[in-house]
């Protein structure tokens, strides 16, 4: 009996998986001090990662909303996003990191408000196959078509750095 199982098991060939769901090996350079860091969380780095982002990604166990309206002084409140492939694509939008894979929106100067609603809905147009994008797209532009409409947005700026020296 010993040696049947030995040959099922061989002929599975190699280790078992390390997760529950379909997974690829995937190559990192990282610096020593994180190695370090990652075996203080997991003492396998790939199950180090994994909780890592998921802990990143959610908060409390509950995911962040894709978009949402955050109080940052009295009656003013900014509009945050998760991270989007296709808000970055937008040429005159930035978005800036305000807590881990929390952006906020900063329009380059000479675009405006609906200049951000014709891109988001270009945008949305070409995300048709990514579900989340579409989501974050779609409950985006809700948004900012609602504070157009009410006109409850008013625009501040922003000051950038450009970190390149002549």
């Amino acid at each position: 009996m010993k040696t049947s199982r030995r040959l099922e098991r061989k002929s599975l060939g190699g280790r078992p998986p390390k997760f529950a769901e379909p997974s690829r090996p995937v190559t990192l350079t990282l610096p020593e001090s994180t190695l370090a860091d990652l075996q203080q969380i997991n003492l396998d780095r790939s199950h180090a990662i994994v909780e890592l982002t998921k802990k990143m990604l959610r908060s409390k166990g509950a995911e962040n909303p894709l978009v949402e309206i955050v109080e940052m002084a009295k009656k003013t409140g900014l509009v945050i996003v998760g991270p989007s492939k296709a808000l970055r694509k937008i040429p005159f939008l930035r978005l800036v990191e305000v807590a881990p894979t929390r952006f906020l929106l900063a329009v380059e100067q000479g675009f405006n408000f609906h200049s951000l609603e014709i891109a988001i809905l270009d945008a949305l147009e070409d995300a048709q196959d990514e579900k989340r994008e579409c989501e974050l797209l779609t409950q985006l532009l809700q948004h900012i078509k609602g504070l157009r409409k009410s006109e409850r947005v008013r625009r501040a700026e922003i000051l950038f750095v450009n970190l390149e020296r002549p």
